[in-house]
């Protein structure tokens, strides 16, 4: 036991060393020990700076991070377990240790700053990041196990809560909302955060954050209620979905209303191409996108990482790794035509799919830009026959050192939040409310508005059987999965709305691949014509499955019989190491 908590002191030591410099130039921090810290409130903020190496960054294993093995992306190198359902119980988890790791840190700053005999009103803003990042990191482990050990001081190798059991995800929940109502309570807004301060926690992002719990909570209560909690776990005193809903929809209101923040869109400039979804993820400079826009235009992202690329460069291959992930059949069917409609026989804005370029044509612009208009050259490497453009730099750069900031929570996600959790408490949506929130993001796509008419013409073309709360429930949901590709929420979303195994069970597919009566032209990788498709390249042949033309032959990424989730991976076991250092520990339903 010793040696575990020596571990998760350390990389928190290293962890404010390794992130001093990512807002200001400090004095070393790991020379300083605890007999001299915290004595005054300069000691406060460079420990505080030091906490936002906590956030999700480019950094190695930031692929686990972001849904790669999803039904809407693979990667052939990655084959991630949960992908497929073949989790099993692990010795050890990285995250649940870096987890309360940092949680151990955020407790140290309120623990000291309790005890700072000085003036308290000084140490506000940091006392309010602590909290934010404590909410921060219990929200990560309550996602991937549920309910856990709630700690909210720094322990050391003798504390008895060592040894306490798990709390319940439901007093994890009541933890995370005190947690980010303290930090909102003492948060600077957006506009008062100096310009060589950005990055730093606001109060509107705490607000956003909170309102992001909100409806992830209330969502999973709502479609996946107590299936996947452990045995013994307690439920709630009261039904909170509701009100969970009704306060996430006011404080996405409240920022999505803020002038601190706007939508990153430069599509007016010819030289933007109509590029903005793209060039949003990679700015760093003036010469980072066509335009000239500089980090200082961006007002989309509201919580990010800071990197740049002499004082905190990115610590990831970044143009290369992205370069491997491959967009499925499914993803891109999901991008509409500019009318606002689907893909589907009726729908005269379709292009097909008879030449690789074809189903380009007169679609949503984040079709290009995430996934680009590489398809002349379809490769026969046993990929989906698409690219990724996504986080892709546009400014050449060495592998490495690609430091474009890290979006964690942008404005399209509080619009998307808004419009779902609005839909989810009153089971019908205005359409004012839908102007005000996600068809901000079809407008910057150059799509037609989601409006309650336009279901009704949605449902007459696909000759659907869904109710009409049914459809514009699916268009919100089908929205936010084709805007926040790659950032890490599909699997989470998929888990909350209870359609895990429906939607992971499934076999999945890249590129319709043509035959008889639909032959789509070919070219190999030296840009020869391809008289006939050649079965053989491709490692899982294809399959016939239903496209926007009806049933058609598409290159097969992975068999339905790879995959096999069930309800016990809506989350993951608790590590067994951490099980046998605490026999108090429950383990998750299934494993």
């Amino acid at each position: 036991m010793k040696k575990i908590i020596y571990i998760l002191v350390c990389s928190c030591l290293l962890g404010l060393t390794a992130c001093q410099n990512t807002f200001l130039d400090l004095d070393p921090l790991d020379s300083k020990t605890d007999a001299v810290y915290f004595k005054t409130p300069e000691h406060f903020r460079e420990y505080a700076n030091g906490l936002y190496s906590q956030l999700l960054g480019w950094r190695s294993g930031i692929l686990d991070h972001m849904d790669i093995q999803s039904d809407l992306i693979t990667n052939p190198s990655n084959q991630w377990n949960i992908g497929h359902g073949t989790i099993s119980v692990g010795y050890d988890d990285s995250r649940w240790t870096s987890l309360y790791g940092n949680i151990r840190a955020d407790n140290m700053l309120l623990e000291k700053a309790a005890a700072y005999a000085g003036d308290q009103s000084a140490l506000t803003q940091y006392i309010g990041e602590a909290y934010f990042f404590r909410a921060y990191n219990y929200f990560y482990l309550l996602q991937y196990f549920g309910g856990v050990p709630i700690v909210t001081k720094s322990l050391d190798t003798e504390s008895p809560e060592l040894y306490y059991p798990r709390n319940s995800r439901y007093e994890v929940i009541d933890l995370i909302l005190a947690d980010l109502q303290n930090a909102i309570d003492k948060l600077p807004i957006e506009q008062n955060i100096s310009s060589s301060d950005k990055g730093h926690i606001s109060k509107q992002a705490a607000k956003a954050f909170k309102a992001r719990v909100l409806l992830y909570e209330a969502t999973w209560r709502k479609n996946v209620g107590t299936k996947a909690d452990f045995e013994g776990s307690a439920g709630p005193a009261s039904d909170q979905v509701n009100v969970f809903l009704e306060e996430s929809i006011a404080l996405s209101e409240e920022v999505m209303k803020d002038q601190a923040y706007s939508l990153w869109n430069y599509n007016g400039d010819a030289r933007m191409n109509n590029m903005s979804s793209r060039y949003l993820f990679c700015i760093e400079d003036a010469e980072s996108n066509p335009g000239g826009y500089g980090r200082d235009t961006n007002k989309e992202f509201i919580i990010y990482s800071v990197f740049d690329r002499d004082a905190a460069p990115g610590k990831f291959q970044l143009n290369l790794n992205m370069s491997y992930v491959y967009p499925s059949r499914k993803l891109m069917d999901m991008f509409l035509c500019k009318n606002g409609l689907p893909v589907c026989e009726g729908n005269e804005q379709f292009g097909g799919y008879y030449t690789p370029t074809s189903e380009y044509k007169n679609r949503d612009y984040r079709m290009e830009a995430y996934v680009g208009k590489n398809a002349d050259n379809m490769s026969l490497n046993g990929t989906s026959g698409y690219g990724n453009m996504k986080f892709i730099t546009y400014k050449p750069a060495q592998e490495r050192e690609e430091s474009a900031n890290y979006s964690i929570l942008r404005l399209a996600e509080v619009y998307l939040n808004y419009a779902e959790a609005v839909m989810t408490r009153y089971n019908k949506i205005e359409d004012t409310q839908l102007d005000a929130s996600i068809n901000n993001l079809r407008r910057r796509a150059n799509v037609a508005s989601l409006t309650n008419a336009l279901v009704g013409q949605i449902i007459t073309l696909t000759n659907s059987t869904k109710s009409h709360e049914e459809v514009m429930m699916d268009e919100i949901r089908r929205e936010r999965a084709v805007e926040l590709y790659m950032e890490g929420f599909r699997y989470d979303d998929l888990k909350r709305w209870g359609l895990l195994e429906r939607e992971l069970n499934q076999p999945r597919c890249g590129r319709v691949l043509g035959g008889v009566g639909y032959a789509t032209t070919f070219k190999d990788a030296n840009g020869n014509n391809l008289s006939a498709y050649n079965s053989s390249a491709y490692v899982n042949g294809e399959l016939k499955v239903e496209t926007g033309h009806g049933e058609l032959s598409c290159v097969l990424l992975s068999k339905k019989a790879d995959s096999s989730l069930s309800s016990r991976h809506y989350l993951y076991p608790i590590p067994q190491h951490q099980i046998n250092l605490n026999p108090n520990l429950k383990q998750n339903p299934g494993y």
